[in-house]
């Protein structure tokens, strides 16, 4: 039974309801569980996934340690900013797209 955090972001006041019964709020939208059970872990996911997918608004970071995933470490995630968490050599890395104005200039093909 690993320690789990979920970091909330611009999220309904539900969220905060939720967890505070189920986790201790270290900081303002920053929730810690010193033994949280898998089975557990999952169950609060899989609300958080419902009421993201009806609100549609803010983002949620759930970590946790997991011996069977690149780095050691277990991600989920929904909402905004847009990222992807990529496995690269036994490191987890978040890759972002670039906004429009800090995109690279096309090459010109080859006469």
């Amino acid at each position: 039974m690993p320690m789990v955090v979920i970091i909330t972001r611009d999220v309904e006041s539900r969220y905060r309801g939720f967890l505070g019964s189920a986790m201790l709020e270290l900081a303002p939208g920053v929730y810690a569980h010193p033994r949280m059970s898998a089975g557990v872990r999952t169950r609060i996911w899989g609300v958080f996934t419902d009421w993201f997918y009806e609100l549609l608004k803010g983002s949620i970071l759930m970590t946790w340690a997991d011996t069977g995933a690149s780095g050691g470490l277990g991600l989920a995630s929904l909402g905004e900013p847009p990222k992807s968490i990529v496995a690269h050599d036994a490191m987890l890395l978040v890759r972002r797209p670039l906004p429009v104005d800090e995109q690279p200039a096309p090459i010109p093909p080859a006469p």
